[in-house]
């Protein structure tokens, strides 16, 4: 690989305003792969292995960090942060990529495809503040080509302005549909279930030859191909963050996001007659009186108010969490501090007085 620039790396302005002279003897680095206790991050003289200030959960795959070559001692704020609750009953937010420009979201046209998992990836996409992108793989296993169409139907009802492309990954020229996202110093994030074609679409885009395997028939579900996230370069010179299938994507601290994908509704609840309406039997909701007249689907009636518990039940034991651990931290801090000033006390020599 010739020698990057930190333009070519995806550098710019919101990283170098947060420079300072102490920084002076470090060298910006991009992180491309999170290990158990080290991370690999590319500058302009290419990639190394790093020793993280912070524990390597605190870093994602994008995250910018100033080394002096062999530690990274500072992760500067992300642009962009892709994040949820982790996996399982644990009780905290991962970083899942950061400074991400655009987000695919990729989906087969199959069983794969859900209304509601697509509302989740756009809240997620709203929340980071990147751009959301769908991609639907796979027209091609779809016997009827209306019924391929009737996808892309169903995409543009969630958002008229979402901008969703259809692409069969095994074809050069239909992968090609996704250069614009792909150019010098951008980056682009494929996140989806497994099975869906993100590893065909990065050797295509990349040049790669990452083995793939075949999906389930009866349920069109795929076995993990990519099992850690990384950041590769594109055959245009810009960044794709590939990243494992996800089986849960569970919400937390995303209100905002949620507005902003249901900002439908978020309009409709100020025309309600009662301020805290719970858009079910009451008089005068506007809500209601939109399904009523058919301009408003139910079902993502349902779909948001499911989000919104979700995320307030999540966020709030990912809150409870950090406040333990701040509490943990400042005992730890203090038996340090008690510790620390008593082998003072103890080093200290006993005053003898006139009468010794």
């Amino acid at each position: 690989m010739t020698e990057q620039t930190l333009a070519d790396l995806g550098w710019g302005a919101f990283f170098a305003q947060q420079l300072t002279d102490e920084d002076a003897n470090l060298r910006p680095a991009r992180v491309t792969e999170v290990q158990r206790d080290r991370i690999r991050a590319m500058d302009t003289g290419g990639t190394h292995t790093l020793i993280p200030a912070q524990h390597a959960g605190t870093y994602a795959v994008g995250d910018w960090v100033l080394t002096d070559g062999t530690h990274a001692q500072r992760r500067l704020d992300a642009r962009s942060a892709l994040t949820r609750k982790a996996a399982g009953h644990v009780a905290y937010t991962q970083r899942i990529a950061a400074n991400v420009d655009t987000l695919g979201i990729v989906t087969s046209c199959n069983h794969d495809f859900s209304v509601a998992r697509v509302e989740r990836y756009l809240t997620l996409a709203a929340q980071a503040g990147c751009r959301p992108l769908l991609i639907l793989t796979k027209p091609d296993k779809v016997e009827d080509h209306e019924t391929a169409e009737d996808y892309l139907t169903q995409a543009h009802a969630i958002d008229p302005d979402l901008t969703a492309i259809m692409i069969n990954a095994k074809d050069a020229e239909q992968v090609a549909r996704l250069h614009p996202w792909c150019g010098n110093g951008q980056t682009l994030a494929l996140l989806g279930s497994s099975g869906v074609g993100k590893t065909t679409l990065r050797n295509a885009l990349t040049g790669e030859n990452a083995p793939t395997q075949k999906i389930r028939q009866d349920d069109s579900k795929g076995r993990h191909t990519t099992t850690y996230r990384s950041l590769v370069q594109t055959n245009l010179g810009g960044w794709l963050i590939d990243t494992p299938g996800m089986r849960e994507l569970q919400l937390a601290d995303a209100q905002e996001g949620i507005e902003e994908v249901f900002d439908d509704l978020v309009e409709l609840e100020t025309q309600c007659k009662f301020r805290n309406c719970g858009h079910g039997a009451e008089p005068g909701c506007a809500i209601q009186a939109a399904i009523a007249s058919g301009d408003l689907d139910a079902a993502r009636l349902e779909r948001w108010r499911k989000l919104i518990e979700e995320d307030a039940r999540n966020s709030e034991s990912v809150a409870r969490q950090r406040e333990r651990q701040k509490a943990f931290g400042k005992m730890v801090k203090g038996a340090k501090k008690a510790k620390k000033q008593a082998k003072k006390q103890a080093r200290r020599p006993i005053q003898h007085g006139p009468e010794d």
